[in-house]
């Protein structure tokens, strides 16, 4: 209405208007003129071009409001007329309908149900009143106000929630989280276990669930002859119908396939002998074609008859275009061979086997001079029909090496190959592959005399050349290898040949001439050195145990192509190749080559050091280190590494000597003298040990602080408390900033049961080094053992603010609540940790074993994706697969976690135990002497057992056995 009236004010202002000129004009005064008319000498009304102001109507202020009438909105509609939508939905097709809706949406919900205590209704009160612009300015500034009060503290209240939302999702996880595992494990579901899972159960009722199905009961001949005369009765209109015309039967009802001629009656005995008819052709295509007995297996002639169904794997409709296709490319070039063996192939595809033969042979006679076809013949024709046509491809084909190989493959008899081998070579001598084929039939001397004849018909075969110096003796070996130099020039096996046939007599003067001879020549024909092909040619040669040709080759090539700079760091990557192609002659020679050039680089002594230690023999190792020290007689490592290679070998006099030799070249070398103390301690010479230690401890004025440390240990382990303790007082006077002193010095009184002398030397200790993690540890191991729990958590709480980020302090501080029997608080605690050293191995690796067993792999999939190559989550996995008993994937992740981490005992231990438990006795063996070889030093079980004064003489394979015994798998 507002609208219309809107529209309708002008017309009303111009009625009124013409009304009032027409009543000045009876009455005589002048015409009234426009306002805006330059005629007029009044003033210019300000309003006039302005836009009008918010809610004014024209003509209201003088009564002039608009209205509507009914040619403004059409006739007047009842409630039941329907409206101009004719798709309207149900409920919106009527005008009664929609007035209704209108309705219904202009009312206000004032229910008690829609009423809240502090925000009143749920919706606007006075959402039918009219929004003008000072609400719309109220609300903009309410929201300006709301977006202001929200921005003030946003970011810790969305941490908050954040923090609120983990942790509660951390104690009712979803049911989706609990099942992460199991879905994870459905991408190793293979198709066939897929397949294999049972169906669920129906749950639609009775009725549904068992269907009454149609009963199909044979039926007699008579039935079906009873009917068709029935029928027959049927099939013509009645004429006194007056329908004349009409008595033709109807079609169909005639076939003249089920019947015999001049009768009505199904002819059964027919069909009975047409089906015997099938079953002939079906066992006859199915039958041997070469003895003619039959193939069919009678329990299994439905799955036979399954198998004659092509398995092309295309539809019926493609193959027939194909075979147009192919049709039309034979009729319009004959001569084309892939058009005739394709369609052979389709045919066969199809199952048309007898097509494809006849297809093939007319083949044959159109392109004749074609190999392939006859080959293709060849190939699907059956026994001695296959050699009719190979033979007959001879005839048009007598120079075809494919042809006479294919013949002599349809020959059964040995000797009947040898005898088409033979033709073959009359009419082909030039043929390397015929001669190669021929000679592997023959018997050895045989092969030698065809040998002989090969290397004259096809001289620039190598291998022809080398399969007969293999078979002659020594002397015409030289004389076929040196005629093979002659006729290929530029081919480096034959040298390589010569080299390992002089090597295989003897010769190994001649090695070294021969491959210098050999790069000489070769580089003088125009052939390029392949650095790269020489050295695989070595490793060959090496597994081929000709080791002094492989040396030879190693010398005349490794510094072919390399620049000077680049020399060491590409030899030490060539031998780390040849290491792990298993060539260790060929890094032994790089080793030695490298070191007579860089004769005094202690790294690649070392290297070469580290090789001969690890795939060498113990003479092997002590014949480099004696060289060794002698161009770097600095280099203690060197000395360290003869010294106790002496000392395994049970040499203590010559292991001593050593140490000497050393002393001299170093002098004052703590290490030297720490070696040459344990050197006489492990062989009970206590005295002279703590002669050495007291002069190294004299000697120089700025000893070390492990002197002093060896010195403590040595007294302690001989049971000398009081010598040890003051030596310990001693070295603290000098280093008193040193955690380990104080640690030994708490030990020492923990040992003889004085406990408060340990927490106080623990004290004194921490107040000098309060980061040391060590010493933390050992203060509240000390308050859990005499029963101060609390005690204890407040040191490890007050250690991890000393010492943020610390998994050390985190990982004591769960395991102090687990071992309290609070199982809640260590998870609040692992949770916390995890969240402040989100990449720590040890942590993971204990969280995987404090979750319930259901929840244990999603844990150790979570501490693999955090920390994926750590050795303690490997560790922990490998336990995980133990104590679900899948034996092969622990064994797998055991051998992994000692592979990335071989320092690390506790893995050794563990993998030790495993194998006791499941191993056999080659097994155990096995990671016992890999265990002996890294001698690891670390690992939480493996520092107890290690390091406890009782076993401080103990080797590596006790100690394994040691910490094995104590191994529980309650994991």
């Amino acid at each position: 209405m507002a609208s219309a009236a809107g529209k309708q004010a002008p017309k009303i202002v111009s009625k009124s208007s013409a009304g009032g000129a027409g009543a000045a004009g009876a009455g005589g005064a002048p015409p009234i003129m426009p306002l805006a008319s330059p005629l007029m000498g009044k003033k210019k009304k300000p309003f006039l071009g302005m836009p009008a102001p918010l809610g004014y109507v024209p003509g209201l202020g003088r009564g002039a409001t608009g209205f509507t009438t009914r040619s403004d909105i059409g006739p007047a509609r009842d409630a039941n007329d329907p409206v101009d939508d004719r798709h309207a939905p149900p409920g919106k097709r009527t005008v009664g309908d929609q007035m209704k809706k209108n309705q219904d949406d202009d009312d206000e919900d004032l229910n008690d149900t829609n009423y809240d205590e502090f925000n009143g209704y749920a919706g606007s009160l006075f959402s039918s009143g009219p929004y003008e612009k000072d609400d719309e300015e109220a609300d903009a500034i309410y929201a300006a106000l709301d977006k202001r009060m929200d921005e003030r503290r946003k970011e810790r209240r969305e941490l908050r929630e954040k923090e609120e939302i983990e942790k509660y999702r951390m104690e009712r996880p979803k049911i989706q989280q609990q099942f992460s595992d199991l879905k994870r494990k459905l991408a190793e579901v293979s198709e066939e276990e897929w397949l294999s899972i049972p169906e669920v159960g129906d749950a639609r009722n009775k009725r549904q669930r068992n269907p009454r199905y149609e009963k199909l009961t044979p039926v007699p001949d008579s039935f079906f002859s009873k009917h068709l005369q029935t029928g027959e009765n049927h099939t013509t209109v009645d004429p006194l119908q007056g329908l004349g015309g009409l008595n033709t039967p109807y079609p169909g009802s005639m076939t003249p396939g089920l019947m015999t001629p001049g009768t009505g009656e199904l002819d059964m005995r027919k069909i009975g002998q047409a089906r015997n008819t099938l079953m002939d052709m079906r066992l006859s295509q199915v039958s041997d074609s070469v003895s003619g007995q039959t193939v069919v297996d009678p329990k299994g002639y439905l799955t036979d008859l399954n198998s004659m169904i092509p398995t092309h794997g295309g539809d019926i409709s493609d193959i027939k275009k194909a075979r147009l296709l192919l049709k039309s490319v034979r009729e319009t070039n004959p001569h084309h061979p892939p058009a005739w063996i394709a369609s052979a192939r389709l045919e066969e595809v199809t199952g048309k086997l007898q097509v494809a033969r006849n297809l093939i042979m007319k083949g044959t006679e159109m392109c004749v001079k074609s190999e392939d076809v006859w080959l293709e013949a060849a190939r699907l024709q059956p026994g001695d029909t296959a050699k009719a046509v190979v033979a007959q491809a001879v005839r048009h084909l007598p120079q075809s090496v494919r042809i006479y190989i294919r013949a002599a493959e349809l020959e059964t008899d040995v000797r009947a190959k040898k005898r088409v081998l033979r033709k073959a070579l009359e009419n082909v001598s030039k043929s390397v592959r015929l001669w190669k084929t021929a000679v592997e039939l023959e018997e050895p001397e045989d092969a030698r005399i065809m040998l002989s004849r090969a290397v004259e018909c096809c001289p620039t075969s190598v291998e022809l050349w080398l399969a007969l110096a293999r078979l002659e003796t020594y002397e015409n070996a030289r004389r076929v290898l040196n005629k093979a130099r002659e006729n290929i020039p530029t081919d480096r096996h034959i040298w390589i040949t010569a080299a390992k046939l002089e090597e295989a007599n003897g010769n190994t003067q001649m090695v070294d001439k021969i491959i210098d001879r050999a790069i000489t020549s070769l580089r003088a024909n125009g052939v390029e050195i392949n650095r790269e092909q020489w050295i695989q040619d070595a490793e060959e040669c090496d597994k081929a145990g000709s080791v002094a040709t492989c040396q030879a080759v190693i010398r005349a090539v490794i510094g072919i192509g390399i620049e000077e700079e680049d020399r060491k760091h590409t030899w030490m990557e060539d031998a780390d190749s040849c290491v792990a192609h298993g060539a260790l002659e060929c890094a032994r020679a790089i080793y030695a080559h490298a070191l007579q050039v860089f004769p005094s680089k202690k790294s690649v002594w070392l290297r070469a050091a580290y090789f001969e230690k690890n795939h060498g023999t113990r003479e092997s190792l002590e014949a480099l280190l004696q060289r060794a020290v002698a161009h770097c007689p600095k280099a203690e490592v060197l000395w360290l590494m003869g010294a106790k290679s002496k000392w395994l070998a049970e040499d203590v006099p010559a292991a001593r000597s050593i140490l000497a030799l050393a002393f001299q070249a170093n002098p004052n070398s703590e290490e030297i003298w720490l070696a040459a103390v344990k050197l006489e301690s492990e062989n009970n010479e206590y005295e002279r040990a703590r002669r050495l230690l007291a002069k190294a401890r004299s000697s120089a004025p700025t000893a070390r602080v492990s002197v002093f440390m060896k010195s403590v240990k040595l007294e302690w382990v001989l049971g000398n408390i009081e010598a040890a303790q003051e030596l310990c007082t001693e070295a603290l006077k000098h280093y008193e900033d040193f955690p380990k002193l104080w640690m030994m010095r708490g030990q020492i009184e923990e040992q003889c049961e004085n406990m408060d002398k340990a927490r106080e030397a623990y004290n004194q200790g921490l107040k000098k080094c309060p980061h040391s993690v060590a010493l933390w540890l050992l203060l509240s191991r000390l308050e859990e053992r005499v029963g101060q729990l609390t005690r204890a958590r407040a040191i490890l709480e007050k250690a991890r603010l000393k010492n943020p980020q610390s998994p050390e302090l985190w990982l004591e501080s769960v395991r102090l609540e687990f071992r309290a029997g609070l199982k809640n608080i260590s998870n609040t605690l692992m949770a916390k940790a995890l969240q402040e050293c989100p990449n720590s191995g040890i942590l993971w690796a204990e969280a995987v074993f404090l979750e319930a067993r259901p929840q244990r792999k999603t844990k150790s999939v979570d501490a693999l994706k955090k920390c994926e190559h750590d050795p303690h989550v490997l560790l922990a996995v490998a336990k995980l697969f133990w104590s679900e008993r899948k034996i092969t994937k622990a064994r797998e992740w055991f051998l992994r976690t000692v592979k990335i981490e071989p320092d690390l005992g506790d893995a050794w231990a563990f993998f030790y135990k495993f194998e006791l438990q499941h191993g056999t006795e080659e097994q155990q063996e096995e990671v016992r002497k890999r265990c002996e070889n890294a001698e690891p030093r670390h690992g939480e079980l493996w520092c107890a057992e290690s390091k406890h004064v009782l076993n401080w003489q103990k080797k590596t394979g006790e100690i394994l056995a040691g910490v094995a015994s104590k191994i529980k798998n309650t994991f």
